[in-house]
């Protein structure tokens, strides 16, 4: 099975959550970091790492982001990381298949499934101090996963006015990935 390291720079996760019952917020994780393990041919034994910088969240304003940052949310100075291991790799079409594994945020660990495109592979350029070292074999993916924050400890929250809340329960992520083959 041929390894693969995900390219911090052109990987990210995006969430998007309901806010103030009328609209969505929505951020994301840049830098994510991780192995997997893959091949075209048999992707039904597939499998992969991922490791999030908490810390690194990013919604565009800088108090959200710190109140997220905070016990609130992902309490990032107790919980440094989030994780992802998944290896139960269902195949449901050509390009598509569905990736179970263990997410964890806040230490708390659930099984998620992450919807998988594979969006093919290309040799490209490998530039480093301004030379082109490559090629390079890149693979690019992108996911989508829907988790509810509650399970993950993920509870603060504000009442509004009719019944409403400040922030909604269901997460809506959604990954782009490419990775850059190491080794068959």
């Amino acid at each position: 099975m041929a390894k693969w390291l995900f390219e911090p720079g052109h990987t990210a996760a995006e969430f998007c959550a309901r806010h103030m019952m009328v609209t969505f917020v929505r951020g994301h994780f840049k830098n994510v970091r991780g192995t997997l393990f893959f091949d075209p041919a048999n992707p039904s034994a597939a499998s992969v790492e991922v490791t999030i910088d908490a810390a690194g969240i990013w919604t565009g304003e800088v108090d959200r982001d710190a109140h997220l940052k905070s016990a609130d949310f992902l309490q990032v100075e107790s919980h440094p990381k989030i994780t992802f291991k998944g290896n139960q790799v269902e195949v449901i079409g050509e390009n598509d298949a569905v990736l179970t594994g263990e997410l964890t945020i806040r230490e708390i660990t659930r099984t998620v499934a992450l919807r998988v495109h594979y969006l093919g592979q290309w040799q490209t350029p490998w530039w480093e101090d301004g030379a082109d070292k490559g090629p390079k074999t890149r693979a690019g993916f992108m996911a989508t996963t829907t988790i509810n924050r509650l399970d993950f400890g993920v509870s603060w929250n504000a009442p509004l006015d009719r019944g409403g809340v400040v922030v909604g329960n269901t997460i809506e992520i959604t990954i782009d990935a490419e990775a850059i083959l190491q080794e068959f």
